[in-house]
């Protein structure tokens, strides 16, 4: 069977093949597949952000230098990796924040999208030479945390993540 409907590979299918441009990016069982995604195409059909980089002993390190810390690393440092997160746990603010989150970079809105009680904001890197890791990154919020930002797609936000919503596993 094929599909693009994350319920269905869960309900439906013992083991997922994943192919992105007609590659095998990932296969296993379904549900640890969609849990621990190794590639956007997956992590996006899961509902979660994926970073891609190089594991460090606190988590990764992206290819243009951004370190990304995590709670959980099951990968040895120096090996390919990625950073997961769910969307509702990525904060968003105007100006960067100060404090506790460990996972602060810059993004331009790309859309807003309506999902049921929350507003899904979509990332895109702020200019053309922004990092591709950021474009398609999800935070999910309130309408009134929309309204209080008061952003429209094209926004300079900053997205945050607290280190302790973030798992860093092999890609």
């Amino acid at each position: 069977m094929v599909t693009h409907d994350a319920l269905d590979a869960l309900v439906l299918a013992d083991r997922v093949v994943v192919l992105v441009r007609g590659r095998i990016a990932e296969e296993g069982p379904a549900r640890e597949v969609l849990a621990r995604p190794r590639s956007a195409f997956s992590a996006r059909i899961a509902g979660l952000d994926l970073v891609p980089g190089t594991a460090t002993g606190a988590g990764l390190r992206t290819a243009d230098g951004v370190e990304i810390t995590g709670e959980s690393v099951e990968v040895d440092e120096g090996e390919p990796a990625v950073a997961v997160f769910p969307p509702s746990a990525v904060s968003v603010f105007t100006d960067r924040p100060q404090g506790s989150p460990r996972n602060v970079f810059p993004v331009r809105l790309s859309a807003l999208e309506p999902r049921g009680d929350s507003i899904r904001l979509r990332a895109a890197p702020r200019d053309a030479r922004g990092p591709g890791w950021v474009d398609g990154l999800a935070a999910d919020v309130t309408p009134a945390a929309v309204a209080e930002l008061g952003v429209d797609p094209g926004a300079e936000v900053w997205f945050a993540v607290k280190a302790a919503e973030v798992a860093i596993h092999g890609s």
